[in-house]
């Protein structure tokens, strides 16, 4: 986000077992009652958008050419030397579709995999496959293969299916044989299991672009999604031509009201792409014997179809301003001006005026620098004109200065947009629960931690009393601000700004790379109460040492 990394609980693939209550942060909220909301079905209220609504993308979906599943006379296999052009099977018209598509022949079984995280469908994916397979009479293997735990784990599902069952002539798809692989996650989809499988000239991939954190996200609050590496080393195997990739979650999510028809929407991409060698209709059947959420699934695959033919419309319908929009994340003007707003709301315009003229401080000092850098010393490292030194001040504290308490629980708690976003996500008759740890109530366990207590839908009352006291914040009449971690986090903002005033009075080209490190130190200040008192202390230790390597007048190489 604006203000840093936030985590969001996936409300579709959440297995409710309410562990995240035992996390500790300033304020938790539960939803009692009600549900998920869905998105309206096609044509409801009018508004609603169709993947049928072929007036909606210019056109009907042009009928894609699928592999047929049978040798020609001299019997070669897909792909061999001197291999001719593929035969055609006429043309069939219809009077109610488009033509039948064209089917490229190719001779054995057509192997696929369907690879990404157990419990969300994946070796459903497959049994579909299956299905429609067997209602074409074509010959058909699945075998199914599961991680550490099948839900929540990478999980496969292998498919071989044949023109006659004895065209296969194994139970899994073998190295190097995946003619198909639907990667519904890219972490699972990068696996040994899964990359052994592919091929480049024979291997196609469908790839949704959003992947599932792993429990390393649960334990690293620094851990980084590697969704575009992995798209990248998927690309580098098997060719740009061989990959199509999208964000399924995105779409589905979006469009549907819930991930879980992320993979359902996959299948319906790579089948649109021309890479599944089964007729819809057969598809569309084995939806329907499978009998749970029928109509969803349908729209999902439908979707899927249109993403795989016209993916800028899609998008488009999903973030209606996204392709004119300008982004001005990361300028330092919008950074800074970002900020004195949310500080305004937080305090008052006296309190971000503070912030403002403490970040302009600095500003003139490294912009002084920078239009003085002698050219040897700035050769071959990153210039200071874009301000780093600056930035990470306007960061940092800023964060500081919008330290979470109880007028701010509150602020945030009554504010309109927080109440829209909770309607926007549920429907029906529910109500919101409150866990907080107030210091000045709440029960320590036996370590002297605070513990979190349940409040009902009353708290909401108090908290817009308590939000309209926000002008006591740091006063005489503060109460909460009486208590030591309210004490520490109010010097916390100035010994920040004293570390960085002493490095403005001395700040040279040689020490601007550790200035910026100092600068950077609350970046390490995470959590809350007795999580927040253990990242301050590894804070303090480094804090200490990098004032006394800049006291020390060490040299270090000029920071990006």
């Amino acid at each position: 986000t604006e203000f840093g990394r936030k985590r969001q609980i996936n409300q579709s693939t959440c297995n409710k077992d309410f562990s995240c209550v035992n996390g500790f942060c300033p304020s938790f909220v539960t939803v009692e009652g009600g549900q998920l909301k869905k998105k309206l079905k096609a044509g409801e209220a009018g508004n609603a958008p169709s993947p049928f609504d072929n007036a909606l993308f210019g056109g009907p979906l042009p009928e894609p050419t699928l592999p047929l599943l049978s040798a020609d006379a001299s019997g070669r296999q897909r792909g061999a030397a001197g291999a001719q052009e593929p035969e055609r099977t006429p043309v069939r018209e219809d009077s109610e579709h488009l033509p039948t598509p064209d089917h490229a022949r190719s001779a054995g079984a057509w192997g696929i995999v369907v690879a990404g995280v157990g419990g969300t469908g994946v070796i459903t994916i497959g049994q579909l496959l299956g299905v429609a397979a067997h209602l074409e009479g074509k010959g058909i293997v699945t075998q199914d293969a599961g991680g550490l735990a099948q839900k929540g784990g990478a999980t496969w599902s292998y498919v071989l299916i044949g023109d006659r069952q004895d065209d296969i002539r194994t139970t899994r798809v073998g190295m190097a044989g995946a003619d198909l692989i639907i990667g519904c996650d890219p972490i699972v989809s990068v696996a040994k299991e899964t990359l052994l499988r592919m091929r480049a000239g024979r291997t196609h991939v469908a790839l949704n672009s959003n992947s599932t954190p792993t429990a390393a996200f649960v334990k690293n609050a620094n851990w980084q999604n590697p969704a575009a590496q992995c798209v990248a080393e998927i690309i580098d195997v098997v060719g740009q031509s061989g990959v199509g990739v999208f964000d399924a979650d995105a779409a589905s999510t979006g469009l549907l009201g819930d991930s879980i028809y992320t993979n359902p929407m996959m299948l319906g991409y790579a089948w649109q792409k021309g890479w599944i060698p089964l007729d819809k209709s057969s598809l569309m059947r084995a939806i329907e014997l499978n009998a749970v959420q029928v109509d969803k699934n349908k729209l999902a695959f439908e979707w899927g179809c249109r993403a795989a033919h016209d993916l800028a419309s899609v998008q488009k319908l999903l973030n209606p301003g996204s392709v004119i929009e300008f982004k001005k994340r990361g300028l330092l003007a919008h950074i800074i001006a970002t900020r004195i707003e949310f500080l305004t709301s937080y305090q008052n315009a006296d309190y971000a005026q503070t912030y403002q003229a403490f970040v302009q401080k600095v500003k003139t000092a490294e912009e002084a620098l920078a239009q003085g850098t002698p050219h040897g010393l700035t050769q071959g490292a990153p210039s200071l004109k874009h301000l780093p030194l600056t930035e990470a001040v306007a960061r940092y504290l800023f964060k500081l200065m919008a330290y979470k308490d109880e007028y701010e629980v509150a602020r945030l708690h009554t504010d309109p947009a927080f109440h829209a976003k909770i309607a926007a996500m549920f429907e029906g008759d529910f109500k919101l629960n409150y866990y907080l740890a107030p210091p000045l109530i709440a029960k320590k366990n036996d370590k002297g931690e605070l513990q979190k207590q349940k409040f009902g839908p009353a708290m909401l009352t108090a908290f817009k009393v308590l939000a309209k006291l926000k002008g006591l914040r740091g006063g005489t009449f503060d109460i909460f601000g009486k208590t030591e971690e309210r004490k520490q986090e109010r010097a916390l903002i100035a010994d920040y700004k004293a570390s960085v005033e002493e490095v403005l009075n001395s700040l040279t080209f040689a020490n601007h790379a550790t200035a910026l490190e100092i600068a950077r130190v609350p970046e390490l200040i995470k959590g809350y109460g007795h999580v927040k008192e253990r990242n301050l202390r590894a804070a303090r230790a480094k804090w200490t040492g990098l004032m006394g390597e800049f006291r020390d007048g060490k040299v270090k190489q000029l920071a990006a």
